[in-house]
């Protein structure tokens, strides 16, 4: 997910990818401890997806306030 993408949501978009994000990033982190996760570097990928999404959201916020 690019930072273009992510800044062309509306916060209540936001919000939804967060939850959904930081939900693929628990059955990630539940696949790796079982040993069922081949790529390893998804678990990082997510966690940046959630970290862009978060600094989006909370600017967004800040405008509106």
């Amino acid at each position: 997910m690019k930072v273009a993408e992510v800044r062309e949501l509306g916060v209540e978009e936001l919000e939804r990818r967060v939850v959904e994000t930081r939900r693929e990033l628990f059955n990630l982190r539940f696949q790796h401890a079982t040993g069922q996760l081949e790529n390893t570097g998804q678990l990082n990928e997510v966690k940046k997806n959630i970290a862009r999404l978060l600094t989006v959201l909370n600017k967004k916020r800040r405008e509106n306030a």
